[in-house]
């Protein structure tokens, strides 16, 4: 069974990458084996999911690298493969983008190949390893237009900003790693000691909401809404947004055991709810509403991670990735269709045709939270283990869930208002089946959070029994949907509008453009004055001074040593002259020169005596 869970990731990899390889010449082919092979991963997924296997391989000593489907990662792993099918499926029924089919089926199929890492690795380094191809292929298909500016640079922002938090998980490696959780292993990060605990948990935090677009990184989800239709639905929905969640709920014990981890990141995920709630109630672009929408919706899994209640986290992420990832491919159809995406553009757009009317209302009311429907049992589930440990955390969490209700209903009042009849085409059953799919896993979520199934939930997710809601909390908070929406579809969607800055994602983007972007660019401007002004000055008064100093050596002690050199040369040929002179050849002149020398010898000799 090993071998079946190192091809799980193994096969979307293997085949995005050939699909890139191959370039433009399989761009007819590629969305047919690029939806083939996300079918055959989601059957890998599903068998997987059921044996529960484990696999190992050495990678640095000491630090092997796991894969494991276990637990919470089981249910994850299925519903990432079954969207990226879904999508790809979506996607080859021509909701995909009209050039380089080829280059966006194998980013399509790397990004879902990392996603399934980041999933079932069960230590950071190969945790870390999916967590960046899953950032740079993110970065290339919200790009995928490169010749629009604008989409490459919503992918740049997008990719900085989460590039910023993954740098936590680089801090919490290390921090692991000097507290002696050698072998870097998930489940082991909660036993090491302090201060390496806190800072292992800081890292993870930050990574987390970074890549979850939690307050205050969420304005790169905003721009983040240029890439391909099918890009938003599965990105944001069950994968990439997801990964931060999924994180923080699989670290859980660690957070509890820093004693402020988990309150820092209840609260920082109810906030996001809250505020990034209002800021979709204010949207009048259907993209922009379901973008913040998700950064709501997943502050209810981050607010579950903060409280413990896992399996509630984990019925939000799923349900939330069936439902968003519908709305997304029925907004990307409408925008094929109708040329726009703001709301007062798309008006009638559900009743032509009306089957995807119907299939959009069915996604807009499971994120409103209606009962019975999948969110509403997992926010309740959620919400009664907040209540447990803060009522102010709870009604927080309520009053987040109540403003669903808002901005979902404000999305259907424009879609179904009568509209001047129009010619829209029939959507074709290639393109309907997936998103049917995904509108039926809406309600079939559903029993998950109710006993009995949810006790088998909480037992295979491993997260033993979590405080269920009581008949008064599930009462209130659809009652609170209900009236809610009621009162926004007798509002009507143009009533609903906040002021600023709220339309503008709370101005989130330019604060991080005033506090961070332009001092870093001031920054770079006065290293680079610095540079050329100061050091490159310097470096060039150094060279001219040398320059000088050897000029004035060879005016002043060159000549001197030339002098001298020469003078010892003359010197040695005089006493070279000197010394062929008694080298005659004559004997007798060598016998004087003989008596002469031991004369003198003996001279010295008697002298020194």
């Amino acid at each position: 069974m090993s071998a079946l869970l190192w091809l799980l990731p193994a096969l979307p990899l293997t085949g995005g990458a050939a699909l890139l390889l191959a370039g433009h010449r399989a761009d007819r082919a590629a969305p047919t084996a690029g939806a083939a092979l996300a079918l055959a991963t989601c059957a890998l997924a599903a068998v997987t999911a059921r044996t529960g296997p484990e696999a190992a391989a050495p990678f640095l000593p000491g630090l092997p690298v796991r894969l494991a489907v276990d637990g919470l990662s089981a249910p994850l792993a299925v519903t990432v493969a079954a969207v990226a099918a879904l999508v790809l499926l979506a996607a080859r029924a021509g909701l995909g983008p009209p050039d380089s089919a080829t280059r966006f089926t194998g980013l399509m199929l790397l990004f879902t190949g990392a996603m399934l890492t980041t999933v079932t690795a069960a230590t950071l380094p190969l945790l870390l390893m999916g967590w960046e191809v899953m950032g740079a292929t993110s970065w290339a298909l919200i790009g995928h237009t490169w010749r629009d500016r604008a989409a490459t640079g919503a992918a740049t922002t997008a990719f900085l900003t989460t590039r910023t938090g993954d740098l936590g998980l680089y801090v919490a490696a290390g921090a692991a790693l000097a507290g002696g959780a050698a072998p870097l292993a998930l489940d082991d990060l909660a036993r090491t000691g302090e201060p390496w605990r806190s800072l292992t948990a800081a890292g993870i935090i930050l990574a987390a909401l970074g890549k979850s677009a939690q307050l205050p990184f969420s304005f790169w989800l905003s721009g983040a809404m240029r890439g391909p239709a099918p890009v938003s639905a599965l990105l944001h929905s069950a994968t990439m947004v997801a990964a931060g969640s999924y994180l923080l709920l699989r670290t859980g014990p660690l957070l509890a055991a820093t004693g402020w981890g988990a309150g820092l990141t209840a609260w920082t995920g109810a906030a996001t709810a809250l505020v990034l709630g209002l800021v979709a109630v204010a949207q009048r672009d259907l993209k922009q509403l379901l973008a913040a929408s998700t950064c709501a919706q997943l502050g209810f899994m981050v607010l579950a991670a903060g409280a413990g209640a896992t399996t509630g986290g984990t019925l939000q992420l799923l349900a939330h990735a069936a439902a968003k990832s519908l709305l997304f491919l029925l907004a990307g159809a409408w925008l094929t269709t109708h040329g726009t995406r703001l709301l007062p553009g798309l008006t009638g757009a559900a009743r032509n045709p009306r089957s995807l009317g119907l299939l959009f209302t069915a996604g807009a009311l499971c994120l409103a939270g209606f009962p019975p429907l999948a969110l509403w049992a997992a926010k309740d589930l959620l919400l009664a283990a907040a209540l447990t440990r803060d009522p102010w955390l709870y009604a927080t969490g309520l009053a987040a869930a109540t403003l669903a209700a808002v901005y979902s209903t404000k999305a259907l009042w424009y879609v179904w208002r009568p509209a001047p009849a129009t010619i829209a085409p029939a959507a074709r059953p290639a393109f309907l089946a997936p998103l049917t799919l995904l509108a039926l896993a809406c309600l079939a979520l559903t029993p998950l959070a109710l006993p009995p199934l949810r006790t088998a939930l909480e037992r295979a997710v491993g997260t033993g029994v979590h405080p269920a809601p009581h008949l008064w909390e599930a009462a209130l908070s659809g009652g609170l949907a209900l009236g809610a929406a009621a009162w926004a579809w007798s509002a009507g969607g143009p009533l609903l509008r906040l002021p600023a800055p709220f339309p503008d994602w709370l101005g989130l983007e330019r604060a991080a453009h005033a506090l961070v972007v332009r001092p870093v660019l001031a920054a770079a401007r006065l290293a680079a004055a610095f540079d050329t002004r100061v050091l490159e000055r310097a470096v060039d008064a150094a060279a001219y001074g040398a320059l000088a100093l050897a000029r004035r050596t060879d005016r002043v002690a060159e000549r001197g040593l030339t002098g001298a050199v020469a003078a010892l040369a003359a010197a040695v040929r005089g006493a070279g002259r000197e010394a062929r002179r008694p080298q005659t050849g004559q004997l007798h002149q060598y016998l004087a020169q003989a008596v002469a020398a031991f004369t003198a010898l003996a001279v010295v000799f008697v002298l020194v005596r």
